[in-house]
């Protein structure tokens, strides 16, 4: 991320997640003090708030009879949960503990003499592959069994193998049915965990060495979320992800112009598979006011308040409005938001529906995770604003119409001044958007104003908003969720642009005239964005600090691309002979530019014949393995390349489209870190296999390969480095002294068999390493050495059980003889 003399993600930058908020920190010994003692002036976190209260009570989001027990439920401490990665090696094992090892081991001793089941897995994800625990830090400290369970859980989640997330978050994700070769966008993806899950779905089915046909595109605004983001998704280790840094509302679109004549398209717009970026999934996770999560933030109980989710209406129509352009045609949608306001929730999808009008369906989930326990959602609700409770948009002030919006009302329906007439003109009737009437698909006609409008005393949607998912925290203990699930049918209605005529400037900013531009149905990548009181929303982000130095914008999408096609192709030219593009870095102090994105390090394909040829040959790469065009370097200059990463086919599409369109993509990230230059000069190869391509390249290589046993792997990993002579397997240090010198796979030979050639499957456990001049040195953090180490010693504990095992029916087989015998 970022330039020379930029931040980079430090420690503070995680230390501000609110993975429990009911306590201080320890950093005032007072606080410490007054926690030990029962006589103490410590408070925790209020966890009331009247006009919390008040207003959930007037909306009616759960039966009077319950809103006692909704109330105790919100201001209780939320159990914890976590997933295990379906797609790390040892994903099966871990399951294995926890119901043969801690589960059984709490169940029978129990956590502090009562009979509360202290983990469980979460009955309606699929797989057994969640799990929730209830047990408090006072019981963590008194029960041994615990806080070794406690220990194994942080081990774990540091490694990748399991993700720490709230139960309700983990929804939205499987309503979107992932299949492997789904290309996915994440509109508003940070801290990441939504990403990581969507990421070991569609790894799930793949076989070790094979990369999925799909990808995740991740995206955030917030530059230092972005790094959080980096941060989790780097567990995954997957060549399928790609991180963008941009404003979800105007996520730029990524397209080619189609309009060459037969047979004169550019050999590299030939070559592209895609020439549109669109999604076949998108999770439109918003921001929200976030009243779903006071059980694990109860500072909100504080700050909360009825403008919160007025304020974010609008940004929230935007995104969704915008993933819904992005999305392809029968593929799905989920909106979903970790608050229980209407406003932010119902409102949001029935305006996308009468934007969208019979292009865009809200899907029956019912019958999906039948044991989530779910509520309908709602078709009647209030907006309130500064105090006053409005049922419909004609009681709104003229000073408030700017904040409160008709789409935040069930019916949508709304008022435009009549033309001519100043802001105390009467108002008249807007049709819904998206209806198949004279409003010409979204643009309201202006009535006469002396027409007559009837509004009802409490306005209800009539359309079939009961399809959301309402999830409230007593009905399972949990969090409280809102999701939508949309399926596209077909291209969306949309408003041409408007043309700067003359006309009358209204209050909000808008050129209001007699007569009204155009209507027509066009394909999703022309869509224009419309905010809730119509104001049309560019496409692209045009931040001025990530515009070039000149100011200038690149040239437009659909004017002619063969200057920009020539211009790009000499770009590529220029990095295949080791030499830089035109961007290069010259001086410490200036910062490197990716394409229109200034102070980001830029993406460039590695076409060193020279050192990929090298790194092939050494490690004996197999030519089925598809290796070539699909290496990027992250630094301009090519020839002090420090690290070299791997993309799948499905990112290496998209990186070439976005080159050749202008790169409008912002991209913080991409690809899967598999070769690290060595200082080691004696080395035949400088670049070494990081421990993160490893699984992936390991069944494609046939050279650098020995196999050790386990009390060698074992002693390997517990001392890191060892002298050649020193190893207790003569084999193996025969083999490993005849490996050539620099980076090596030594992989653990389970049962002490002789190979003949590399045999890796699912269950194949290796490590990189250094060959020296007379020793082999692990290659491999601490906190994955200690993870292979429990695995092994568990393993050997196993073999050595079964060793005693065998012995015992022996001797018992030998006794039966001599029993018959005598």
């Amino acid at each position: 991320m970022g330039g020379r003399r930029r931040s980079r993600t430090q420690r503070k930058h995680f230390a501000q997640s609110r993975e429990n908020n009911w306590k201080y920190t320890n950093n005032d010994s007072e606080h410490q003090q007054n926690r030990e003692n029962t006589n103490s002036t410590w408070k925790s976190f209020v966890t009331q708030n009247l006009a919390f209260e008040q207003y959930y009570k007037e909306q009616g989001i759960v039966p009077p009879e319950e809103w006692g027990t909704f109330m105790d439920c919100l201001q209780s401490e939320l159990p914890a949960a976590f997933r295990i990665n379906s797609s790390s090696q040892c994903y099966l094992e871990i399951q294995a503990k926890l119901e043969n090892d801690f589960m059984k081991s709490l169940k029978e001793e129990g956590t502090d003499g009562s009979e509360v089941v202290a983990i469980k897995p979460l009955p309606w994800y699929p797989e057994n592959l969640a799990w929730q625990s209830t047990f408090s830090r006072k019981q963590l400290r008194k029960n041994k069994i615990l806080e070794r369970f406690h220990e194994f859980l942080k081990l774990q989640n540091e490694i990748g193998n399991i993700t720490r997330q709230e139960a309700v978050s983990m929804v939205p994700p499987l309503f979107l049915n992932v299949r492997p070769d789904d290309f996915i966008l994440d509109m508003c993806a940070a801290p990441g965990s939504k990403t990581f899950q969507l990421l070991e779905m569609i790894h799930h089915s793949a076989e070790p060495g094979s990369v999925p046909g799909g990808m995740v595109l991740a995206n955030d605004v917030d530059v230092q979320r972005c790094n959080l983001l980096i941060h989790q998704t780097k567990r995954m280790s997957t060549a399928n992800l790609i991180v963008t840094n941009h404003e979800a509302q105007h996520f730029p679109s990524c397209h080619l112009n189609r309009s060459y004549a037969k047979g004169s398209e550019p050999r590299e717009t030939k070559e592209l598979d895609i020439d549109q970026l669109l999604f076949d999934r998108v999770l439109c996770d918003v921001p929200c006011s976030g009243d779903g999560t006071l059980r694990k933030a109860p500072d909100i109980w504080r700050r909360w308040n009825a403008g919160m989710g007025n304020g974010l209406h609008g940004l929230q129509v935007q995104i969704a409005m915008r993933g819904m352009s992005l999305l392809k045609v029968g593929g799905r949608m989920v909106y979903s938001t970790c608050s229980m306001n209407p406003i932010e929730n119902e409102a949001v999808v029935a305006e996308i529906l009468r934007r969208c009008g019979s292009s865009v369906e809200l899907v029956d989930v019912s019958s999906e995770l039948p044991q989530l326990a779910r509520r309908p959602g709602l078709k009647r609700w209030k907006v309130q604003d500064k105090g006053m409770w409005l049922t419909s948009f004609s009681e709104v002030h003229d000073s408030r119409r700017a904040a409160v919006v008709p789409g935040m009302f069930p019916s949508g329906i709304g008022y435009v001044d009549a033309p001519g007439h100043g802001d105390d003109a009467r108002r008249s009737h807007l049709p819904d958007i998206g209806s198949n009437d004279d409003s010409q698909n979204g643009i309201g006609m202006v009535q006469d104003p002396a027409t007559p409008t009837t509004i009802l005393a409490e306005e209800a949607s009539t359309l079939p908003l009961e399809r959301c998912v309402r999830i409230v925290p007593h009905d399972q203990n949990s969090g409280a969720f809102f999701i939508a699930v949309f399926h596209k049918l077909s291209p969306l209605p949309v408003i041409q642009k408007k043309p700067c005529w003359p006309g009358k400037m209204t209050s909000t900013g808008n050129f209001q005239s007699q007569s009204f531009p155009k209507v027509k149905d066009i394909n999703a990548d022309e869509v224009k964005q419309v905010d809730s009181v119509g104001n049309q929303l560019s496409e692209a982000t045009m931040d001025d600090a990530d515009i070039l130095e000149n100011g200038k914008d690149e040239a437009p999408l659909d004017a002619d691309c063969t200057k920009i096609l020539d211009e790009k192709r000499l770009q590529f030219e220029l990095s295949s002979d080791g030499r830089a593009g035109p961007e290069l870095v010259r001086g410490r102090g200036k910062l490197q530019t990716q394409g229109r994105w200034r102070g980001v390090d830029p993406i460039l394909f590695y076409r060193d014949e020279a050192a990929v040829g090298q790194i092939k040959a050494f490690y004996g790469i197999k030519e089925s393995f598809p290796f070539k065009g699909h290496l990027i370097v992250r630094n301009s200059d090519i020839s002090h390349v420090k690290r070299v990463y791997y993309v799948s086919k499905s990112v290496k599409e998209v990186l070439e489209l976005n080159f050749l369109a202008g790169e409008q993509l912002k991209i913080a990230a991409v690809g899967l870190k598999m070769f690290e230059r060595q200082k080691d000069v004696s080395a035949q190869c400088v670049f070494r296999i990081t421990s993160e391509g490893l699984p992936l390249l390991l069944p494609h290589i046939t050279k650098q390969i020995v196999y050790a046993s386990p009390v060698d792997f074992k002693d390997l990993l517990q001392y890191k480095s060892i002298k050649f002579g020193d190893f207790g397997d003569s084999e193996f240090r025969e083999k490993a002294s005849k490996l050539q010198f620099g980076c090596c796979a030594v992989i653990l030979n389970k049962d002490n068999k002789t190979l003949s050639e590399p045999q890796v499957d699912a269950s194949t456990i290796s490590i990189g390493c250094w060959r020296g001049r007379n020793s082999v040195t692990v290659m491999v953090i601490e906190l994955d050495i200690q993870e292979l180490l429990e695995r092994i010693l568990m393993y050997l504990e196993e073999d050595s059980d079964s060793s005693v095992l065998e012995n015992k029916s022996l001797i018992t087989a030998e006794a039966d003889k001599i029993v018959e015998a005598d």
